[in-house]
């Protein structure tokens, strides 16, 4: 039985990725940081869940000891932030880039290492659209993710001749509780934005995700999930 580790997955976009590789039969790895409702509905739902801050080295380190061998990693938690560059301090920028970036190297790197030793494997990284584009109000997220962009595309020509693709997938708005912050006036206007007419799911993101890690001759390109939303 293949292993997918999907780092927070006990909702949103993470769920909906747990869930769909959980009905391939895989077994099924998530971790999370403070939601202990959600985690222990994504435990009675029969995969496995592992409290784990990824912007700590210690604990990715654990983390890895404790799942073992690791054939899918889907690099998904991450921090969002709207504020005005000015309202933005230092260590918020710090934390965002811990989490979003830092904890995608970390997982990476160990997952890596077995990787390489098996000459297989698939990474994928959860980006977003505002790492494409950007996001006014939302220059440290969409740096983070931008910076994820260009960390899969180097690490897709590291490790390709080890066997291990490397993908990044770029949601656009996606009905998640991220999101529910949006007023429904705002969500309208997004809507609106949106060439297909309407906000993305969780299970969208999912399937772009498997698509990456099924078809063994695709890596280091960055796949939007956003309904036209980023055509220009």
């Amino acid at each position: 039985m293949k292993t997918v580790l999907i780092t927070g997955g006990v909702r949103g976009i993470g769920r909906s990725i747990a869930d769909k590789f959980l009905g391939a039969g895989y077994r099924v790895c998530v971790t999370y940081s403070k939601d202990d409702e959600n985690a222990e509905k994504t435990r009675l739902a029969g995969i496995e869940v592992y409290k784990t801050d990824v912007s700590k080295e210690d604990e990715v380190v654990a983390l890895f000891a404790k799942i073992g061998k690791v054939d899918v990693l889907v690099n998904n938690a991450g921090l969002s932030q709207i504020k005005q560059l000015q309202d933005v301090t230092y260590a918020e920028w710090q934390r965002l880039f811990a989490v979003n970036v830092g904890g995608a190297f970390l997982c990476s790197r160990e997952a890596a290492k077995g990787m390489i030793a098996r000459q297989n494997g698939a990474i994928v990284n959860i980006a977003s659209v505002w790492g494409e584009v950007g996001g006014s109000c939302e220059s440290v997220y969409s740096s983070t993710k931008a910076a994820l962009i260009g960390f899969t595309k180097a690490l897709a020509k590291e490790l390709g001749y080890s066997g291990i693709r490397v993908n990044s997938v770029s949601p656009g708005v996606i009905d998640t509780p991220m999101n529910a912050r949006f007023s429904t006036d705002e969500l309208s206007a997004l809507r609106e934005e949106i060439p297909v007419g309407r906000l993305g799911s969780g299970g969208d993101v999912a399937e772009a995700v498997w698509f990456l890690v099924e078809n063994e001759y695709v890596t280091g390109i960055d796949l939007p999930v956003n309904g036209g939303f980023s055509i220009a």
